[in-house]
């Protein structure tokens, strides 16, 4: 295949995720602008109860999209057999785990108290914690059938339910939050059971779209149970668990600093979820083209195609890199209105419109760093990426923060050079590493 080939199948493959992923992302820029309306401390609030929400949510992602590069390679090698079987494990891996992680989220909510936040966010924080935790649930089932359908190259279907998932996200949001149509006001919590109700629609209409359409019809019986083979469960973990390793140990690192900035004061806090709401749209956006390279690359891995696999992840890596010039230009040029979209505090606004222009210079490295993530998880290669993201972030990223934030006197501003360096040197660290791991292919 040409490299022109290989730009146009992968568009075709990763818009449709991009869009989703989007989608995915706007429901919780939907809950945070309509929430910032409520006032400094709700916000502050409601970015507390996804920083504990958020590392539990993308560690169970992370453990589904184990399901993709198998599913991908037995595509590829035209195994139906296996498709089925992953399909029908990684439904009891992905329930049972989010159930644990339901649990752990459960006991563990307290220990907000002891992290120097604010009693008044905390307070608000909690009862918000308590309905979203249980989303969970539905958000893994949605991925079991969502990373199923992406390994066989489909990924029209999960757009299609997030498109009406959000939709239905943003009627309740104003039912509940603010009160309409007979109901009363609930505020905070309004919002959480807007993202709940909307997350069980999400999981029974990917669901029963999988069961019902011709493309899968021939899979059906990965909705069967029994006939389990521990072989294959610890397939799953092996690549599972590390993904999901790595999605805490960068999502955790992003959350903390939230926490950081939290010892700054509730205003500082709000100014910083507003920047990292808007980052996580262009990160989220382009981790779909991050799906197309796990799916791409295992279809190729298969398929015994280097080349091929090759071509691919390089044209992916480049269309990631044009994508992210765009956001960053976009949050440097508009810096100054963005944040005005989530609140008119004047003690907030300006410090987001400073956070903007320092995420403007780290796109370039997330948007490297998502798509080599992505390839190494089709290439089956998870364990040594993951000590790679934990020593960028945690050994040096987070630590120099502290230390710029805090020790340097730079303020708030510093948490955030700290996760520039962090994140440069984990897209750099991941690329060397596919680099290698690709010349293995013949």
């Amino acid at each position: 295949m040409t490299l022109r080939t290989h730009f146009r199948e992968n568009l075709i493959l990763a818009l449709p995720v991009m869009l989703s992923n989007l989608g995915h992302v706007l429901m919780g820029v939907t809950d945070t602008m309509m929430v910032g309306h409520l006032g400094a401390a709700s916000l502050a609030a409601a970015g507390l109860a996804l920083v504990v929400f958020n590392v539990f949510m993308l560690f169970g992602i992370g453990v589904s999209f184990a399901m993709t590069p198998l599913v991908a390679a037995a595509h590829g090698a035209g195994d139906k057999t296996t498709i089925v079987a992953v399909l029908r494990h990684g439904l009891v891996v992905n329930v049972l785990n989010a159930l644990v992680l339901v649990g752990v989220v459960s006991i563990g909510k307290n220990v907000l108290y002891y992290m120097g936040q604010s009693n008044v966010v905390v307070a608000q924080a909690l009862p918000f914690l308590d309905i979203v935790a249980w989303s969970l649930v539905p958000i893994m089932i949605f991925q079991t059938f969502k990373q199923f359908a992406e390994g066989m190259s489909n990924t029209r279907v999960a757009l299609i339910v997030m498109v009406a998932a959000n939709a239905l996200n943003v009627l309740l949001n104003y039912v509940f939050i603010y009160g309409h149509f007979g109901m009363p006001a609930l505020g905070l919590t309004g919002a959480a059971w807007a993202t709940f109700t909307s997350r069980a629609f999400m999981a029974l209409a990917m669901a029963a779209l999988v069961y019902a359409l011709p493309f899968f019809r021939s899979f059906r019986a990965g909705f069967g149970t029994g006939g389990y083979s521990q072989p294959l469960f610890r397939r799953l973990l092996g690549i599972g668990i590390p993904s999901g390793v790595q999605f805490i140990f960068e999502a955790a690192a992003f959350d903390f600093s939230l926490v950081m900035m939290g010892w700054f004061g509730a205003r500082v806090q709000a100014a910083h979820q507003i920047a990292l709401n808007l980052a996580s749209l262009s990160y989220m956006t382009t981790a779909g083209l991050g799906a197309a390279a796990t799916v791409r690359v295992g279809y190729y891995l298969g398929r015994r195609d280097g080349i091929n696999m090759r071509r691919a992840t390089y044209t992916l890596i480049a269309m990631a890199m044009a994508f992210m010039s765009i956001c960053a230009v976009i949050f440097v040029v508009f810096h100054e209105v963005l944040p005005t979209w989530y609140v008119h505090d004047a003690d907030v606004v300006p410090l987001a419109a400073t956070l903007l222009i320092i995420a403007g210079v780290f796109q370039l490295s997330d948007g490297m760093q998502v798509v080599c993530a992505s390839a190494l998880r089709g290439l089956q290669d998870v364990k040594i990426p993951s000590l790679f993201i934990f020593l960028s972030y945690w050994a040096i990223g987070l630590p120099l923060g502290y230390w710029l934030g805090f020790r340097a006197g730079v303020g708030p501003v510093g948490i955030w050079w700290g996760l520039v360096v962090g994140l440069t040197l984990t897209a750099t660290a991941l690329f060397i590493r596919l680099r290698w791991a690709m010349r293995r292919i013949p």
